[in-house]
C-alpha cells in the first residue's frame, strides 16, 4: 500500500569513484581510450566476419553478435561514466536510470546466451562433426538470435515495469558509476520481495542455466578430445575453442565474484572497481582474445585493414 507521505525520486546522483578525484584527468583519458579501442576493435571483428568468406560460419556469426553486444554494453555504460568521472558525480533522471539498467541487463543477458550457443556450436563441431552443417545452418543461427532478443526484451520489460511501480523515497544517491539493480533497490521504501524474486528468475534463466550448458558442453568436448590418439590432433582440436573458453572464464568469473560473492556495504568502492571488469574490461578483451588466438580472424583483419588502407590512399 502506497503512503501519501512518500516523496518520489525524480533524479539520482551517481557518485562514481570519489577516491579517484586526484587522478580524475588520467582516469578520464584512460576510460575514453578504452572505450574508443573497444568500439573500434569490436567493429573490426564485425566487419571482418561480414566481408571475409572464410568467416561465414556459425561460430563467427555468433562472434559478430557478441561484438555487437559488447559495443552496445560499452555505449550504455561508458559515456555517462565519463561524465561521472569528470564531474566527480553526475545527476541522471530516474527514467534515464531505468533505461540504462534495461540496456545494461539486456546486453549482459544476451552475452550469456551467446557464449552458451557458441559452446553448443563447438560441441556440435567436435563431438558431432558429421551432422554439424545440417544442425548449425544459417537459418538456425538467425532464428536463435531473434528468439534470444525477443525473450530478453520481454523479460527485461517485466523487470522494468515491476521496478517502476516501486516507491523510491530517497536518499537519491547511488555510490556506483551506473544504475545497477541492488543500488536501485536500496533507494526504495517499498517491499522489494517480488522484484528480488523476478531478478532471481532472471539470474537462473540468463546466467545459471547458460553456465550449466557451457560446463556440460565442455565436459563432452574434453572427453572427445581425450579420445584423439595424437597429441597434435588433440592440440589442434582444442585450439578451435580455446579463445571461447578464455572469454567465458573472464566473463563468468567476474560476474560470479560480483553477484554470487558480494562485498560488504562499506566496501562499495571495491565493488565498483570489480564491476569495471565485466562492464569495461571484458568488452575490450573479447576482440583481442579472438584476434590474437585465431589465425582466421588475424588473416581476415589483415586483409580488411589492407583494403581500408588502399581505399583511403586512393
Amino acid at each position: 500500500m502506497k503512503s501519501d507521505n512518500v516523496s518520489s525520486v525524480a533524479v539520482i546522483l551517481l557518485l562514481g569513484f570519489q577516491n579517484f578525484h586526484g587522478i580524475k584527468n588520467f582516469f578520464f583519458l584512460l576510460l575514453l581510450l578504452v572505450y574508443i579501442v573497444t568500439v573500434c576493435g569490436n567493429l573490426l571483428i564485425i566487419l571482418a566476419v561480414y566481408y571475409s568468406r572464410s568467416l561465414h560460419s556459425p561460430m563467427y556469426f555468433f562472434l559478430s553478435q557478441l561484438s555487437f553486444s559488447d559495443i552496445l554494453l560499452s555505449s550504455t555504460i561508458v559515456p555517462n561514466m565519463l561524465r561521472v568521472v569528470w564531474s566527480g558525480g553526475s545527476f541522471v533522471s530516474f527514467i534515464g536510470c531505468l533505461i540504462q539498467f534495461f540496456f545494461f541487463t539486456a546486453t549482459e543477458s544476451i552475452e550469456c546466451l551467446l557464449l552458451t550457443v557458441m559452446s553448443y556450436d563447438r560441441y556440435q563441431a567436435i563431438c558431432n562433426p558429421l551432422h554439424y552443417t545440417s544442425i548449425m545452418d544459417f537459418t538456425f543461427c538467425l532464428r536463435i538470435i531473434l528468439v534470444f532478443w525477443l525473450i530478453i526484451f520481454i523479460m527485461m520489460l517485466m523487470i522494468i515495469l515491476t521496478l517502476s511501480h516501486l516507491d523510491f523515497c530517497g536518499p537519491n544517491i547511488i555510490d556506483h558509476f551506473f544504475c545497477d539493480l541492488e543500488p536501485l533497490l536500496e533507494l526504495s521504501c517499498s517491499d522489494t520481495f517480488i522484484m528480488k524474486m523476478e531478478s532471481l528468475v532472471l539470474a537462473i534463466l540468463f546466467a545459471i542455466c547458460p553456465l550449466t550448458v557451457v560446463i556440460v558442453s565442455y565436459m563432452y568436448i574434453i572427453f572427445t578430445i581425450l579420445k584423439i590418439p595424437s597429441v597434435t590432433g588433440r592440440q589442434k582440436t582444442f585450439s578451435t575453442c580455446s579463445a571461447h573458453l578464455t572469454v567465458v572464464s573472464i566473463f563468468y568469473g567476474s560476474i560470479i565474484i560480483i553477484y554470487v560473492f558480494p562485498l560488504l556495504p562499506h566496501q562499495q568502492n571495491a565493488n565498483a572497481l570489480l564491476s569495471l571488469f565485466y562492464t569495461i574490461v571484458t568488452p575490450l578483451l573479447n576482440p583481442m582474445v579472438y584476434s590474437l588466438s585465431n589465425r582466421d580472424i588475424k588473416q581476415a583483419l589483415r586483409k580488411l585493414l589492407t583494403n581500408f588502407s588502399y581505399y583511403f590512399a586512393n
